[in-house]
């Protein structure tokens, strides 16, 4: 059974997925016009990229007239990142914060 944390890792994978992120990130909104020009890669291609990011829910649409606007959804990025990032850097932080209190504790004796 594949999950969404599944289909969140897959998208992310890839660096032309993770760039048409990035573009959203920097304008929400844009249209499969606007996000393909910058790539060197075929319409049908985008179409397929983005069609990985929102069955990852990573990219939500609306449609406006006869235009499809697409849209960051950061909500599983930021799952992902409590689930497998932050759990792992707490105690390197944590030990970090314990080397400063005693390093100025030996400072201050």
């Amino acid at each position: 059974m594949v999950t969404n944390e599944d289909r969140v890792f897959k998208a992310l994978a890839d660096p032309t997925r993770r760039l048409l992120l990035d573009r959203l990130f920097d304008r929400d909104g844009l249209t499969l016009t606007e996000l393909e020009s910058t790539l060197e890669m075929t319409r049908f291609g985008v179409m397929k990229h983005l069609h990985v990011l929102e069955e990852a829910n990573l990219v939500a649409t609306r449609r406006a007239g006869r235009e499809k606007l697409h849209y960051l959804n950061p909500v599983p990025i930021r799952e992902i990142h409590d689930r497998w990032i932050d759990k792992y850097t707490e105690r390197q932080v944590s030990a970090l914060v314990n080397l400063k209190h005693q390093l100025e504790k030996e400072h201050t004796a």
